[in-house]
């Protein structure tokens, strides 16, 4: 497929959700379903593409700290929007109030998860139903990468992070996503490495660079100021094989892998 061939990249996010534990900061991942067309089967975190209603205007006045680029801004909505709908958390505010909301609340909530996840209910609704602002001050972005245009479907994905609110009940939907996990980095890493787990290349490389921290908020802070560079992965032919790379100066671990098949 040649460049003016590829199919534009659909916006998505996707939010790396952090409690602490003895091990230090551990994320909260998901089983992708078998049939879903995108990293099916595999360990990843929760988020998806953007819905045109993530781009209606009228949501920024119900969200606190959205960005003001109104592409970025969607995706953030879409991000926390996602991460409720597929895995229970909610990071929203009751009007007025500066903490998030608490266990109790959101559990309330719970029985419309899908009937935002159908479209039943639009999100702005939702919120001003609830007297809710959906809390994108929670999110610091940290990654941003872009599918290949040799790819048949392709992402522009930013990846955020966010601590969990202590009380709330993270648990996968059962539709997108069949089981659900919290792993330190280490023990993600481990398990890719085992085969226990399967774990495509983008994730690997976002949890490598989230290993080694303390505590959430010490991970946080390392990346609340870091430049971000856009990855788009690309391939190159070389004598012993196919080699997917991607920019060095994106700061991972690990530049180039060699390919054992195709993607």
């Amino acid at each position: 497929m040649t460049e003016a061939q590829a199919k534009p990249p659909v916006p998505a996010g996707t939010i790396v959700l952090l409690r602490e534990s003895p091990a230090g900061p551990e994320m909260f991942m998901v089983v992708r379903h078998h049939q879903i067309d995108f990293a099916s089967g595999a360990l990843v975190f929760p988020g998806g593409k953007v819905d045109a209603q993530d781009d209606d205007p009228e949501l920024a006045a119900l969200c606190d700290g959205a960005s003001e680029d109104p592409v970025l801004r969607a995706i953030e909505i879409g991000s926390i929007r996602e991460a409720f709908e597929e895995a229970g958390v909610l990071l929203a505010r009751a009007e007025g109030e500066e903490a998030l909301l608490d266990g109790a609340r959101v559990a309330a909530l719970d029985p419309l998860r899908d009937a935002l996840h159908k479209g039943d209910l639009p999100l702005k609704d939702f919120l001003r139903q609830h007297k809710l602002r959906l809390a994108c001050d929670a999110l610091t972005r940290f990654a941003h990468w872009v599918t290949p245009t040799m790819m048949p479907k392709r992402f522009d994905t930013h990846f955020f992070l966010a601590v969990a609110p202590g009380d709330q009940v993270l648990a996968h939907d059962g539709h997108e996503s069949v089981d659900s996990v919290w792993l330190t980095p280490a023990q993600a890493l481990a398990d890719a490495e085992a085969g226990s787990r399967t774990v495509i290349f983008p994730t690997l490389r976002n949890i490598e660079i989230l290993e080694g921290f303390p505590d959430c908020q010490g991970l946080i802070d390392a990346f609340t100021s870091k430049p971000i560079v856009t990855v788009t992965p690309w391939t190159e032919k070389r004598d012993d094989g196919t080699w997917l790379c991607i920019p060095p100066e994106a700061g991972y671990k690990l530049s180039e892998e060699k390919m054992t098949s195709m993607p």
